[in-house]
């Protein structure tokens, strides 16, 4: 279904000033637990890709849906905070993600497509070209992409992007369109994985666990009072406003991250915003501490 076309655009490179526009979150709404359902941009993922269904009934789950265009200062490392099309799941291959913002024309607009070529070449900043021109609805964030890994984009798409130098814009046609793409930034791949309460229990039977690891409880505090484990860090998911944007500060990405909440719904919205701020590896608890309070100690009350 989301096959592309095998034509490409000549391997034209255009050299731009160093990318000014990184991805800062605005997380709204985050009373409600089951959030806005993402649909940008979902006509160029893969229908194969790990995790994600047919594109009528594809949904990517986001913290939040609303995301601000930063300046960029040139010579600085890109560090994006957030992305709008992030598929949560390990890649079989394992690798780089790369970070990626591109505009779309229709295919018989090669007149259009030779302009901003040429716009490109001549200095413009492709994000602020999207937003003008291109069809896809990730215009409305400078068309941007976010993290994509291999798999997750139509073939013809993900074989420009993955070969693309950095900050060189270049050319390809897919089933959509013609498409000029820039990688901004790459990255190891980011894990997340699923850990059973019984498994929690006999990590945290060493001591070296609690000083190794970074535990975090995105329960609110009246529930942490009802029930809690030991050296869980308290981070409610609604006052994610709050703790969100300082969550670098707080935690190291390179340490082994596990999340918890009451049924393991919200620890895995939080797992997966984490992945997209570049933590290496993160733990959902399934299903919370309801079921380690089930399997692995009943004097632990449930609620």
């Amino acid at each position: 279904m989301l096959r592309a076309s095998s034509h490409h655009l000549q391997p034209i490179l255009f050299t731009t000033p160093a990318p000014l526009f990184a991805l800062l979150p605005t997380l709204t709404n985050l009373t409600n637990v089951s959030f806005a359902l993402l649909e940008k941009s979902q006509s160029l993922l893969h229908p194969k890709s790990a995790n994600i269904m047919p594109i009528n009934c594809c949904r990517c789950y986001s913290l939040g849906s609303n995301f601000k265009r930063v300046q960029h200062v040139v010579g600085q490392p890109l560090t994006p905070k957030a992305t709008a099309s992030f598929i949560t799941g390990t890649s079989s291959e394992g690798g780089r993600e790369i970070l990626v913002q591109h505009l779309l024309v229709k295919e018989n607009d090669m007149k259009l497509l030779l302009e901003l070529q040429k716009r490109v070449a001549e200095g413009e900043d492709l994000s602020d070209l999207a937003v003008e021109y291109s069809i896809c609805p990730s215009k409305e964030e400078g068309g941007m992409l976010g993290w994509v890994r291999k798999g997750q984009m139509v073939p013809e798409f993900e074989e420009a992007a993955f070969n693309a130098p950095l900050n060189k814009v270049v050319g390809c046609k897919t089933k959509f369109g013609w498409h000029l793409l820039q990688v901004l930034s790459e990255r190891e791949e980011s894990i997340l994985e699923y850990i059973q309460p019984t498994e929690l229990y006999e990590k945290m039977q060493h001591p070296s666990f609690l000083e190794e690891a970074q535990l975090i409880d995105v329960r609110e505090p009246e529930e942490v009072a009802q029930a809690s484990l030991p050296g869980f860090a308290v981070l409610p998911l609604r006052q994610f406003s709050s703790w969100g944007p300082e969550i670098m500060t707080k935690f190291d990405p390179q340490k082994d991250t596990y999340v918890l909440c009451h049924h393991g719904m919200r620890s895995l919205q939080v797992a997966k915003w984490l992945q997209t701020q570049g933590f290496k590896r993160v733990f959902n608890v399934t299903g919370g501490i309801h079921e380690y309070a089930v399997k692995v100690d009943p004097s632990i009350p449930t609620y």
